[in-house]
Order: structure tokens, then C-alpha cells, then sequence
């Protein structure tokens, strides 16, 4: 990668100041990459919902944001994720690119655990919306979190032409852990990580009530999506 002036005498302080770590080989970029997803709020393309005048924002309580931290991991330095995007916190999209030491300066230094949960509070904002607006039964709080963390993973845009908001909407519940099971897959894999994150998300879609035992209907479409690709339908 190419470095200005700029970007390696922002690097060098930091790194002199003990804010970043230290790279253990020359030549190495001090942000690591890892394998996390880009939440998919950061990545749709169409025009966000927006809340009806008077409309107050509903808020997930917070089993529903402790789901979130836990599917997305804590890291406190800026890193790029499996796309190449420069992040930190909870999956908190800094910029569609990678990390190169021009990000502001509260980044550069480094995020605590409340301030990367106030950015994933503020950064829910989105799927909160899409869900209040798309979803029209009355929904439990544990509904609601589950469904505002799904979005955060998929997309507002991949949810809204979704069965699972379909038969959601035609409260046809016991359906409902069939179409969570099926976005499991991500770049044309499919991820252990995901799996674990819809069950999770099941259970808590359930929380105080009866989970559905019976077998899926012969007619249902079960075939795995993508994150990424979104259904086709």
C-alpha cells in the first residue's frame, strides 16, 4: 500500500504514543484484517425508511443489543474486515476502504467497550427504522431485537423483499425459523458463524413463547441465501 507523508507521520505519533500496536514484521499495515462481515445497513443501496411524522423510534432493549455484541465481537483498535473496509467497535464502518491512518483522530486512538456500544446504538438506528415500518403485527420486545439484528446483518433492502418479513406479516410464526435458517451464507459460502446467529436470533424471536416444532411445509422454499446476494423472489 502507498503511504503520504501525512498518513505515516499520523501513524508514527500514534504508534509512539502506545495507541496502536506495533507492526511485527516490516512492511506490515498496523490494522490488521480480519474475517468479520461488513454489517449489511452499511451496504444498501436504496433509499432508507424513514419514521412516519409523530412516529417515536423504538428501541431494542438490551438482550437484543447484547445479541448484536456478541455476533459482531468487540475490537477496540480500527481493523479492516473481510471486505477491505476500515472498522472498529461492533462492525462500526469507519469508510469503505481500507485503514490507512487518515481517520479521525478518536479512532485512531482507540475505542472502550461503552463508547463501541453507543456506536452500535446509534449505528441500530437504521434496521429499527426499516423494521418499524416494514413489519406490520405488533411485535414482542424480543421480536423486535431479533429482527433489528438481522437487518443489521443483511440489510434493510434484502429484509423488505424477504419471505421471512412475508410470513411475518401474514403472522404465520410457526414459519418463521425456516426463513431465519435459510441466510446463511455469505460470498457463496456458508458461514458456521451465520448459523449460530440465526438460532440466536430464533430463540430470541421466541422469548416466552412456544417455539414451533412441527416440520416445514412441502411447498416451502428452503433454499440458503446469500447476505450478500439477497432472495430472489
Amino acid at each position: 500500500m502507498s503511504w503520504t507523508t501525512m498518513q505515516r507521520l499520523t501513524i508514527a505519533t500514534a504508534l509512539a504514543a502506545g495507541l496502536l500496536a506495533s507492526c511485527d514484521q516490516p512492511g506490515q499495515e498496523p490494522f490488521p484484517t480480519t474475517d468479520a462481515l461488513t454489517p449489511g445497513i452499511f451496504l444498501d443501496t436504496e433509499e432508507r425508511a424513514v419514521l412516519p411524522a409523530g412516529v417515536e423510534l423504538r428501541p431494542v432493549y438490551q438482550r437484543g443489543i447484547d445479541l448484536t455484541k456478541l455476533s459482531e465481537g468487540f475490537r477496540s483498535r480500527l481493523y479492516n474486515d473481510a471486505a477491505g473496509y476500515c472498522t472498529i467497535a461492533y462492525g462500526h464502518l469507519v469508510k469503505l476502504a481500507r485503514c490507512d491512518g487518515s481517520e479521525p483522530a478518536q479512532f485512531l486512538r482507540g475505542v472502550t467497550e461503552p463508547e463501541g456500544e453507543q456506536l452500535l446504538v446509534s449505528d441500530m438506528r437504521t434496521a429499527q427504522i426499516a423494521v418499524m415500518v416494514a413489519v406490520q403485527p405488533e411485535l414482542s420486545d424480543g421480536q423486535f431485537a431479533a429482527l433489528c439484528d438481522f437487518v443489521f446483518n443483511v440489510g434493510s433492502g434484502n429484509f423488505r423483499r424477504s419471505t421471512l418479513l412475508k410470513v411475518i406479516n401474514a403472522e404465520e410464526f410457526d414459519k418463521v425459523p425456516f426463513q431465519f435458517r435459510r441466510w446463511v451464507y455469505a460470498g457463496g459460502r456458508e458461514l458456521a458463524g451465520l448459523k449460530t446467529r440465526r438460532e440466536r436470533q430464533i430463540e430470541l424471536f421466541f422469548e416466552g413463547l412456544p417455539m414451533p416444532r412441527l416440520p416445514p411445509p412441502e411447498d416451502m422454499d428452503l433454499t440458503p441465501i446469500d447476505i450478500r446476494a439477497g432472495e430472489t423472489i
